[in-house]
């Protein structure tokens, strides 16, 4: 019998996610929404990645928040793609999304995994909630199982979009943006589970991530949401 890898969309997330960076996650976000829809629309025309919504202005130099699950520096990623330069919410909230819902234990160690996922992360302490997002990552007793069963994942996103409850939030108060720049998107897909012996199967997947994308740099990841808002 395989071992299955967490689904996103089936695990709640708000015992990590302390009530005030929740706020300022949320906070920020529910601002913003609205007025990246339009922003964005109008300095991409439909596609440019590296255009960045809003007028610049100079992004914080906090370090990343640590965690007992901060992965080795030593390390290496396996598996993990790398981070993309997208400036672009949506896109690399969907970017984001395939990369989390896609593992390998057959060449990646669990270390890894966190190393991996940990590069996609803001740096600016005040939004990062790295216990999210290292929370999708199995503890190690059960990491060791799935690798015997040499279990992977690989994933395909059909669609994400900035939830209707966020952009009517945003509409009270569009300024709120130029704060934090963090965007909500949700993201859904399906994901393909394959392990030894010819095991394998599909499922949907869904989930809300805080996105941060500050004028004139890449867009990184700053949380998992507890809940899929569509």
């Amino acid at each position: 019998m395989r071992t299955r890898f967490p689904s996103l969309s089936a695990l709640s997330y708000g015992a990590h996610w302390p009530a005030g960076k929740r706020i300022a996650i949320v906070a920020s976000a529910v601002a913003v929404l609205l007025a990246i829809a339009a922003v964005v629309a109008l300095l991409t025309g439909g596609g440019n990645g590296h255009q960045a919504p809003g007028a610049a202005t100079p992004a914080p130099t906090d370090s990343p928040s640590s965690t007992e699950d901060a992965p080795k520096p030593s390390s290496g990623t396996g598996a993990v793609p790398k981070p993309p330069q997208i400036a672009e919410p949506v896109a690399y909230a969907k970017a984001a999304a395939q990369m989390l819902w896609s593992y390998d234990t057959r060449n990646t160690s669990r270390d890894q995994q966190l190393a991996g996922m940990h590069a996609w992360m803001t740096g600016e302490s005040a939004y990062a909630d790295w216990a999210s997002v290292s929370g999708q990552v199995p503890d190690p007793v059960l990491w060791s199982r799935m690798a015997d069963q040499e279990q992977h994942a690989s994933a395909s996103v059909t669609e994400g979009h900035f939830p209707s409850a966020f952009k009517q939030a945003l509409a009270d108060d569009p300024s709120a943006i130029t704060k934090a720049y963090i965007y909500v998107v949700t993201v859904n897909g399906k994901q393909q589970i394959a392990w030894k012996k010819g095991g394998g199967g599909a499922e949907e997947r869904a989930v809300t991530l805080a996105v941060q994308c500050r004028p004139n740099h890449d867009c990184t990841l700053a949380a998992i949401a507890p809940s899929v808002t569509q």
